[in-house]
């Protein structure tokens, strides 16, 4: 089915107002998880990426890490001392240590101790270690051991004490961490320590970004109805942190063969457009997509601010075969932008790059973001009012506890957000003071004491 077809009509999911059917936009917790099932989707077809241990650190791990080798790989000392045969006291070799990083150069026979450095390997035929500090040593007596260096132990010696067997930490083959953990610097040393030399992860998402309108600057003071564009310098960035590869941010006019010529050229697994999502006289990106033979997932959603952006599915090729490509439409206004990106983008992405649904998700309680993970709900400090119907979101700093709405939180404003940690979801009707909500994470800290003049969220 493409827009050439009439969509099926369900309660909660989008309609064509373009056509003169009433517009029944999809519930914002919907949408969202539409956005993950579509990323779930791409991923299917993608190969993952192998890349050096140096390189992975931040990313996901695309399949299971299997332990290579047994760990320890053999026994070894937990400690530094002797390794003794048999029961003590000890005749002491003196014939060489073994120390870490070489074979055993002495093999202790019964009633024989050999030096032994911590995290080498135990020689066969060895009973136990026995700790520096829990020994001492003393020239033998009369008898066989007259002359001999002995080795006393000034603990009880139990067998096998301070030896790490083989295979303790796991086994070859054994799972060490399930796909889409995140790698850290603990998980890189302990993908070193099974063996690996690279590690799978996905590639990352690549996304091109289409700032569209006629109104735009990109220098200078606004002027003579020109405006600057904000969207194209914060796009970019912003979805980097969300783990894209952005290829280019290209500036089209309100010219349909250009936007049309982009959007069906686009190499990128993510299109991502500004503006020209509404029905206006240069909104031309339904247009488009229907030219192209897209499938509209989500055309409208009930938030705000934001409610005219949109998802669509592309093909790379014109008979369906090849890579599943989508479209991200967001609204032209910077904070319905915002809005649009955290709502349909960012759960794509990170379906898409195999980590499941990141920062910025919303749990599936309350007003939560139905793609099933949790996140912080946190009380608010004032009153937020809310639309009557619609979700809204609306950007907060987290103070001692408490989400702090902020002000100038327009569709048209940025100087809200600029100083936000994160977007309150308040759900239809609004909330009262000390209210928890769910808070969709920004990929930045707030900066301290830029807190812009705090009051309720709309008056």
């Amino acid at each position: 089915m493409n827009l050439k077809d009439p969509l099926p009509v369900a309660p909660g999911t989008a309609a064509d107002a373009r056509d003169g059917q009433p517009h029944r936009a999809t519930a914002w917790p919907e949408a969202r998880a539409v956005a993950v099932r579509a990323g779930a989707d791409a991923r299917a077809g993608r190969a993952p990426l192998g890349v050096p241990l140096g390189q992975a650190l931040g990313q996901v791990l695309a399949g299971p890490l299997l332990a290579l080798t047994d760990l320890p790989p053999f026994d070894t000392s937990a400690m530094d001392g002797w390794a003794v045969a048999g029961p003590g006291p000890w005749i002491v070799r003196e014939d060489g240590a073994v120390l870490a990083g070489h074979a055993p150069a002495a093999v202790p026979a019964a009633g024989e101790a050999v030096r032994i450095a911590t995290g080498a390997p135990v020689p066969v035929g060895t009973t136990a270690v026995v700790r520096t500090e829990h020994s001492r040593t003393a020239q033998g007596g009369t008898g066989a051991v007259s002359g001999a260096t002995l080795l006393h132990a000034l603990r009880e010696v139990v067998p096998g004490q301070d030896i790490r067997p083989r295979g303790q930490e796991c086994r070859s083959g054994d799972e060490l961490l399930p796909p889409g953990t995140r790698v850290t610097p603990a998980v890189l040393g302990l993908a070193a320590a099974a063996g690996y030399d690279e590690l799978p992860v996905p590639c990352r998402p690549r996304v091109e970004i289409l700032v569209l309108g006629d109104e735009l600057l990109t220098a200078g003071l606004p002027h003579d109805g020109l405006i600057r564009d904000a969207l194209g310098p914060m796009l970019g960035p912003w979805l980097t942190a969300l783990g894209a590869d952005v290829l280019a941010t290209r500036r089209i006019g309100d010219d349909a063969e250009e936007l049309y010529a982009a959007v069906t050229g686009s190499g990128a697994d993510l299109v991502v457009t500004t503006g020209g999502t509404a029905a206006g006289p240069v909104d031309h990106v339904h247009g488009v997509l229907d030219r192209a033979g897209a499938t509209l997932l989500v055309d409208g959603v009930k938030v705000r601010p934001g409610h005219p952006m949109l998802l669509a599915r592309l093909d790379a090729e014109p008979t369906g075969t090849g890579p599943v490509r989508h479209l991200v439409g967001l609204p032209g206004n910077p904070l319905a932008a915002v809005s649009g990106l955290l709502t349909l983008a960012e759960p794509l992405l990170t379906a898409l790059a195999g980590a499941g649904v990141g920062a910025g998700s919303a749990s599936g309680s309350g007003s939560g973001s139905g793609a099933g993970n949790e996140v912080a709900r946190v009380p608010v400090q004032d009153e937020v009012h809310g639309h009557p119907h619609d979700t809204r979101l609306v950007p907060v700093v987290r103070r001692g506890g408490r989400a702090v709405p902020l002000r100038y939180n327009g569709p048209a404003m940025l100087r809200g957000i600029a100083a936000a940690d994160g977007l309150a979801v308040v759900p239809p009707g609004g909330a009262r003071p000390g209210q928890e909500l769910d808070v969709l994470d920004l990929p930045w800290p707030a900066a301290e004491g830029a807190v812009p003049a705090q009051g309720a969220c709309f008056t």
